[in-house]
């Protein structure tokens, strides 16, 4: 078995891309809603191509105010404009430094409601139709965005998260929440483990839930994320994931 896939949401504002790049394998960059602008999206694009990183696109509520992780009341033709502004803005960078969009990744609020909510989820995926033929969405195991996805024709891959914390149902806990994000470099690593070689993770409960991955997320803007890449990709090298 090939060792873990391992992404990152960039462009955030954390200025630690040129560290993190070399440590991951896809990176979702922010192209304008909660974060983000051509500049950064350019530099983002140009680490990318030079570390051999698929690229993928995080779009979110307009919302830079709140990190894009509150969720907004928007009118369908106003939500699928923003997200169409943003890919639209993003894809051109792409092509540009002639790459290509891998996947496109939700974020903050957004990819928590369409977890559940089938009407958001089906929103979500009117905005970003364009793009079903040319990449993937990164989308939770069991969550509502991954059914419908696959039912409108979408291609997907699961994502799970190394440094967050789940609950018994796989949400995720809230981040105001004691021990909502995990920075233990021994803790993440095992969490990863677990869930490649068991097909579980342990819930801050203590249970053990089925769940299925096919990249895992550190991000950018966790503590250390530099030192738990770095710590992960130590660990990989040394243990047998078959």
């Amino acid at each position: 078995m090939s060792k873990p896939a391992l992404n990152c949401d960039l462009g955030e504002g954390t200025n630690n891309e040129a560290q993190i790049m070399p440590l991951i394998n896809s990176c979702s960059i922010a192209c304008g809603g909660h974060a983000g602008d051509p500049q950064s999206m350019m530099r983002a694009i140009v680490l990318a191509k030079e570390n051999n990183v698929f690229i993928g696109a995080h779009p979110s509520y307009p919302d830079r105010d709140n990190f894009g992780r509150v969720p907004m009341e928007m009118e369908d033709k106003q939500f699928i404009l923003s997200i169409q502004q943003q890919l639209n803005t993003f894809d051109l960078l792409l092509q540009k430094h002639h790459m290509e969009l891998h996947h496109i990744k939700a974020h903050g609020a957004l990819y928590n409601e369409v977890v559940n909510d089938s009407n958001a989820a089906l929103r979500y995926l009117k905005a970003i139709e364009l793009y079903k033929t040319r990449c993937c969405l990164y989308v939770p195991f069991g969550s509502i965005i991954a059914t419908l996805a696959k039912e409108h024709g979408f291609r997907i891959k699961y994502e799970a998260f190394g440094d967050r914390s789940y609950r018994d149902d796989l949400s995720l806990m809230s981040r105001a929440e004691p021990g909502a994000v995990i920075e233990d470099e021994q803790q993440v690593y095992q969490q990863i483990y677990a869930i490649v070689t068991g097909g579980c993770v342990l819930s801050w409960k203590g249970n053990k839930v089925n769940i299925k991955a096919d990249t895992f997320c550190i991000h950018s803007d966790t503590a250390n994320a530099v030192s738990i890449l770095k710590f992960l990709q130590e660990q990989f090298q040394k243990n047998d994931f078959g």
